[in-house]
């Protein structure tokens, strides 16, 4: 019978939250029964209030015809699944109290690292990724490149072969000049170079000889060889500061769409408890040189709350005032990021801004080289020049 009241309070909850997306009028919350004591009557129903004003953002919006448009969501699709977590969860419910404030956290974090992506300027994003890279003695050729060059380095080593990295290297470079001639050992070093970063070699020492290298069964497989390749990229852009979004991840590292929800998988696992404190110092570095005319900077306090709130799914149950002061810590920083992409973000506004392409150019224009010209210009999908190419 316990159990059916707290399901009945739940569904209660869910209700008012559900009608309120669809209809002006909203059903009053039933008054709870499961929730004792005047101040966390007063919690609870602060903390609810919190979860049905943040459902507002699920509310399908419409165009100026009147017809309904996903596209023109507030919040961005990651942000809305976070929400439907949160919605989800049973207040009245020790278990969900636990979820609830997990969920709070999560959208707070995912809050800051969009807010970092507001305030990064996209043209020198890729540039800034790969001078991080190169810092760090390693390289990045380009989709189709580095695809080829990792699939020759398992050729070169597969079944626990073993080579030093001079005849490894040499390997590549001759295979992949066919098809790339601007292949060099130097570049296919930084590659080899990035997977020994990544922990992907288990290296042999030979007294008065190179040392030996193999590839670890773990990655006896391209997915996997690819996804420790790519994780290592990911990390190198944390350790500088930057924050990319997934889709953006899948254009950098594969030159299509396709590979977002393997970038973002590879995002989450990288996230550690600190991350999130992590990014808040970042988003404040980044306030700091804009000048913050939006003041997010009012939203700091609100994230540092968030960043506290433990993340493990043993922690004990919070009580009602924690779980109050965390789902209006949330209500705040996830309205005040819908405030500023409607009213402050610069992003997609502006009508001069030039297309960004997200395909590489690996090959170069046939008319180019046989004509010295080529009548499509600069919307020409193939490379004019050498340098074109390796960018």
């Amino acid at each position: 019978a316990h159990t059916h009241c707290k399901r009945k309070l739940h569904f209660n909850v869910c209700v008012v939250t559900l009608v309120s997306l669809f209809s002006p009028q909203v059903p009053k919350r039933q008054p709870t029964t499961l929730v004792t004591g005047a101040e966390d009557i007063a919690h609870y129903e602060e903390a609810s209030e919190c979860v049905e004003e943040l459902a507002q953002y699920l509310k399908p919006l419409s165009n100026s015809r009147g017809h309904t448009s996903s596209a023109q969501s507030s919040l961005s699709r990651p942000m809305q699944r976070k929400l439907v977590t949160l919605v989800h969860c049973q207040l009245v419910e020790e278990e969900g109290r636990v979820r609830a404030t997990r969920a709070a956290r999560s959208l707070g974090e995912r809050t800051v690292t969009e807010l970092i992506l507001q305030h990064q300027n996209p043209q020198q994003l890729s540039s800034n990724l790969w001078a991080a890279v190169r810092a760090r003695g390693c390289q990045f050729l380009g989709p189709a490149m580095q695809e080829e060059a990792l699939k020759l380095v398992l050729l070169a080593l597969e079944d626990g072969s073993a080579l030093s990295r001079k005849v490894l290297v040499l390997f590549v470079v001759q295979r992949l000049e066919p098809r790339f001639p601007q292949a060099s050992k130097t570049s296919i070093g930084h590659v080899v170079q990035l997977l020994y970063r990544a922990s992907c070699f288990k290296v042999t020492k030979r007294d008065e000889d190179s040392s030996l290298m193999q590839l670890k069964e773990d990655f006896w497989t391209y997915e996997a060889l690819r996804r420790e390749h790519d994780s290592q990229i990911v990390q190198i852009a944390m350790e500088g500061g930057l924050r990319i979004a997934p889709d953006q991840w899948s254009s950098l590292l594969y030159g299509d769409q396709s590979h977002k929800s393997h970038m973002q998988s590879i995002i989450d696992k990288l996230q550690t408890p600190a991350s999130f404190a992590q990014s808040v110092q970042e988003l404040t570095i980044a306030l700091q040189r804009t000048g913050d005319p939006a003041n997010l900077n009012r939203l700091r306090p609100h994230l540092e709350l968030l960043a506290n709130i433990d993340p493990s799914p043993d922690s004990p149950p919070p009580m009602w005032e924690l779980l109050d002061t965390g789902l209006v810590a949330v209500k705040t920083v996830v309205h005040g990021l819908v405030d500023f992409i409607q009213n402050h973000s610069k992003k997609g506004s502006d009508p001069q801004q030039p297309p960004q392409h997200s395909k590489y150019k690996t090959y170069m224009c046939r008319d180019m080289k046989q004509k010295g010209g080529c009548p499509r210009g600069t919307s020409c999908t193939f490379a004019h020049s050498q340098d074109e190419l390796e960018k």
